[in-house]
């Protein structure tokens, strides 16, 4: 008879094609398991080194983010140093916002190493706050000051009073993220904390001509504790 036996054909060609598709799934089942295997070996092996990195990385974030307690110096006219870190700048500049042209500038460089919390270099009131959008460049480069990201803040002292002291903030490379504590019109008492600059950056100071500098280039200052300059 014509077309004899097709169907049964057609029975083993889905059987086959089932059997297939059966290998194929099993084959899978088995490739996925063993990769699952080999991960989560890999993971195991790997768990201390992850966990020893982790340890790593949360001590250092708790050590870079310390924030010990100045000893602030007494004695009236002292101007004391805002941040930690290395004096690799000494001399006469311009400042026209705040300080209204020219004045004297300490440039302290802060490494990764240094704490990054800033305090108030003078008593007094903040009565300038200017934040500037700029580049990211290496904070070790001096003109760095002019080009990066920073926020600037005046104060007008209480001791001597009327003077401007301004403090210029500056993110680096790295640090790309200013958090000042303060605000436009808030008073501070020398050695109070007034912002945080995440990793590696730079804080200016400017005076004016008349004080009298008390630290030289090379100098490691301490914030809220090393007197930079007084007042005669």
């Amino acid at each position: 008879m014509k077309h004899s036996g097709k169907a049964r054909k057609a029975a083993f060609k889905l059987i086959l094609i089932s059997l297939i598709v059966l290998a194929a799934v099993w084959a899978l089942g088995f490739i996925t398991a063993a990769v699952a295997a080999i991960i989560a070996a890999i993971a195991v092996a790997i768990t201390p080194v992850v966990i020893g990195v982790w340890i790593l990385f949360a001590l250092f974030t708790l050590y870079f983010f310390r924030d010990p307690r100045p000893r602030v110096p007494a004695g009236p006219n002292l101007v004391v140093a805002p941040a930690h870190g290395k004096v690799d700048v000494i001399g006469m500049g311009t400042e026209p916002n705040f300080m209204g042209g020219e004045c004297q500038r300490i440039s302290i460089f802060l490494s990764v190493v240094d704490v990054h919390v800033q305090n108030a270099p003078v008593s007094g009131k903040v009565t300038w706050f200017k934040y500037t959008t700029g580049q990211f460049l290496n904070a070790l480069k001096a003109e760095s000051a002019i080009y990066n990201e920073n926020v600037l803040l005046g104060f007008e002292s209480s001791d001597p009073r009327g003077e401007k002291v301004g403090v210029r903030l500056i993110a680096g490379v790295i640090a790309r993220r200013i958090v000042p504590f303060v605000q436009l019109g808030d008073e501070v008492a020398r050695g109070d904390r007034i912002s945080l600059i995440q990793f590696g950056s730079r804080a200016d100071v400017y005076l004016p001509p008349k004080a009298r500098i008390k630290v030289k280039l090379g100098d490691r200052v301490v914030a809220g504790q090393t007197v930079l300059a007084v007042f005669e």
